[in-house]
């Protein structure tokens, strides 16, 4: 009885973390924050949102088909974040569910969630249109029914499926390690569940993975001419090691592609000390009490597998793509901090209270300033695209209209109502949209017009005659 009452009493406990998660996003992230870049080009598949953007070969229609239900039939920002906020606060919700009755203490589970949905990029991400906390949540959930008394088959498929759906790459990640799991672990062979497991996982991946095959066939010619193409789109893709570059971007930028010129802020650096202390934590006490780390091992595999693409092979860092791994590794680490816990009250320490509270609202503070500095860095910096969309309205350039220049182009011109060019650019612009740089050759004698007051100096428009 006293079971039951603990696990109901965690069930409700995880229903208050993820909608705190919500209206903390909420607070901290205004919901009338511009699309950004990647979330206009998810967006812009409905006419609501148009004119459509380019769809470049790495992306994957998971993150359209969780804005359908808005996008195509409302333009409207705010609703669409508003959405998107219960969207994220039900996947935390399912992602951490399956794992109250895993732990032994069913509590580790909402501490597992506060702990990831502490955090900067969770909290920033929550309202967006963007793939990774979904990735986070399917895997989480996927490894959970995975490890559970009762093998809940169609969760692990569920749950691989939207990994693969949002990032194919990945469910890769997460499907290899369940799979060796499936026929290594002998807790988890016996009474015919290999022969479950096994399927439920393969399921998954290949129902995730169908429509990305399907679109390579019917628009890049092949899936190898898509990977190939992939490869280009990312700067290609090859052995590295870019551990400091995703120390640089843990407190920004969004996307840090080079990370050249930016240094590590050392009180930023408190998730990647706090978070191996607490695992290292929770495996320990997990072995003294005699109990199974199994569960707890596999969510540190299944988190090291789709942390490695990353850290090995992509030349760049974005604090986003960790997130998969910060969700498999908080389960552990919550165990651990229950633990410690556990141990102040026992042994009335108050110095080891003190301790833990002070790292823990340290902790939140820094998180907390993170969220609330990128959210108005990008409300600033989004600002620019309608400010040079003026400038471009103000000397002629209207919709239907043509536009080229750097990489930035692509939301400008969404915000202009225009469309990029991705032909010859001598043949099609009606305007060229620069920042910091001088114009070819072959449009030197269009006029040019200073874009003014921009968070980012420098912008200039220069329109064909």
């Amino acid at each position: 009885m006293n079971a039951d009452r603990t696990a109901a009493s965690a069930q409700r406990m995880l229903w208050i973390v993820a909608a705190g998660f919500c209206l903390l996003s909420a607070v901290l992230v205004p919901l009338t924050l511009p699309l950004g870049w990647d979330e206009i080009v998810y967006a812009s598949r409905f006419g609501s949102y148009g004119p459509a953007t380019p769809f470049s070969a790495p992306r994957t229609r998971g993150v359209p088909l969780l804005l359908a239900p808005i996008a195509s039939w409302s333009d409207s920002t705010v609703l669409l974040r508003v959405w998107l906020l219960l969207l994220a606060g039900g996947a935390l919700w399912l992602g951490f569910r399956p794992w109250l009755r895993i732990l032994h203490r069913p509590a580790a589970a909402w501490v597992a969630a506060g702990l990831y949905g502490s955090l900067w990029i969770t909290l920033f991400y929550a309202g967006s249109a963007m793939p990774n906390h979904y990735t986070a949540m399917g895997a989480t959930a996927a490894v959970g029914c995975f490890l559970a008394p009762r093998p809940r088959y169609a969760g692990v498929a569920a749950g691989l499926a939207v990994v693969t759906l949002m990032r194919p790459n990945d469910g890769v990640a997460v499907a290899v390690p369940l799979l060796l799991a499936a026929v290594l672990m002998p807790t988890l062979r016996g009474h015919g569940r290999l022969r479950g497991r096994l399927p439920a996982v393969a399921a998954g991946l290949v129902a995730g993975a169908l429509p990305w095959v399907v679109e390579a066939e019917v628009r890049f010619g092949g899936v190898r001419n898509r990977f190939a193409e992939a490869d280009q789109v990312q700067g290609g893709l090859g052995a590295v090691f870019s551990l400091r570059a995703h120390l640089t971007a843990l407190d920004g930028p969004l996307l840090c592609r080079p990370c050249t010129g930016d240094s590590v802020r050392l009180p930023v650096t408190e998730w990647w000390v706090l978070l191996p202390l607490l695992v290292g934590l929770g495996l320990w006490a997990e072995r003294r009490a005699r109990r199974s780390t199994a569960p707890l091992w596999l969510a540190v595999a299944v988190a090291v597998a789709t942390a490695a693409p990353y850290l090995f092979l992509v030349p760049y860092a974005a604090p986003r793509f960790l997130l998969p791994a910060y969700a498999l590794l908080a389960l552990p680490a919550a165990v651990g901090l229950l633990a410690v816990v556990h141990r102040a009250r026992t042994r009335r320490s108050v110095p080891t209270a003190a301790v833990l509270a002070l790292a823990l609202l340290g902790h939140w503070g820094i998180q907390a300033g993170l969220v609330h500095t990128h959210a108005g860095i990008q409300q600033r910096a989004r600002g620019d695209w309608e400010r040079i969309a003026s400038v471009l309205r103000e000397h002629g350039v209207h919709p239907p209209c043509v536009l080229a220049g750097n990489r930035s182009t692509i939301p400008i011109a969404h915000t202009a109502g225009c469309t990029v060019t991705e032909t010859d650019p001598r043949a099609h612009p009606s305007a060229l949209v620069l920042r910091e740089r001088k114009p070819p050759h072959w449009a030197r004698d269009w006029q040019r017009f200073p874009v003014p007051d921009t968070y980012n100096p420098g912008w200039t428009v220069v329109v064909r005659p």
